[in-house]
């Protein structure tokens, strides 16, 4: 998955079109993404303990992660991930301006 936690990315289709948000969570295994607020679903919950207040929660839910783009932190732009070698080590670069993504 070209996707990290912690990247800053914009959605590109569905409800949240044009949102972007940092990446809580990556599940690779379904291939989807939890994005901080984006794809907000409400979560009715119940009180488990004495004194505990039940309610209606936004929760975040997940989104396939071929909705979204990583947004280059040098030019700003939603762009495509590539990948080159420096000193035996993968690292991942925006297809727009060339420079290193975090």
């Amino acid at each position: 998955m070209k996707i990290k936690k912690g990247d800053n990315v914009q959605v590109l289709s569905g409800n949240d079109k044009g949102k972007t948000g940092e990446v809580l969570e990556v599940n690779p295994k379904a291939d989807k993404i939890v994005v901080k607020g984006v794809n907000i679903r409400k979560k009715h919950v119940k009180p488990r303990k004495q004194g505990e207040e039940g309610g209606i929660i936004a929760v975040e839910c997940a989104i396939p992660s071929a909705k979204v783009n990583v947004v280059c932190s040098k030019c700003g732009k939603a762009t495509r991930i590539g990948y080159s070698i420096e000193k035996d080590k993968k690292v991942r670069i925006c297809k727009k301006c060339g420079t290193k993504l975090k």
